[in-house]
């Protein structure tokens, strides 16, 4: 079985490791976003911020949804900067990508004592 994305998964995650060794967590999305961008620009990943995105139900448009980062026009990136990813926070971010055209998302937490990395996929196939 081949992983969805391999190659840049394992980017995100190691860029992930990078900035939360650097600088930590618990700060300013923003900036954790803005050092997550950087990372992920120097291991030769095509990044873009803020990014709007269609989200569809039954073929039609029902809102749009800005997630943090898009790598390589194909994976959602949603930061979060909290003393835990809750739930609700994976229901929603799953509803963001399951309403798109993407099949793989990080949902990535940069709280004070540690990083968190939710990875995310979803394809016709499991709908």
């Amino acid at each position: 079985m081949t992983l969805l994305f391999e190659k840049e998964s394992y980017e995100i995650r190691g860029a992930c490791f990078e900035v939360f060794n650097k600088i930590g967590g618990g700060i300013r999305e923003k900036t954790i976003e803005n050092a997550l961008k950087k990372e992920l620009e120097l291991r030769n990943l095509k990044v873009s911020t803020q990014e709007r995105i269609n989200i569809f139900y039954k073929e039609e448009k029902i809102g749009v949804y800005i997630p943090d980062l898009v790598v390589d026009d194909s994976i959602l990136i949603e930061l979060k900067s909290k003393p835990y990813i809750t739930r609700e926070d994976k229901k929603q971010f799953f509803g963001y990508l399951k309403g798109s055209k993407y099949t793989l998302g990080f949902l990535i937490n940069f709280s004070q004592k540690k990083l968190e990395i939710k990875r995310f996929i979803y394809t016709t196939q499991s709908a």
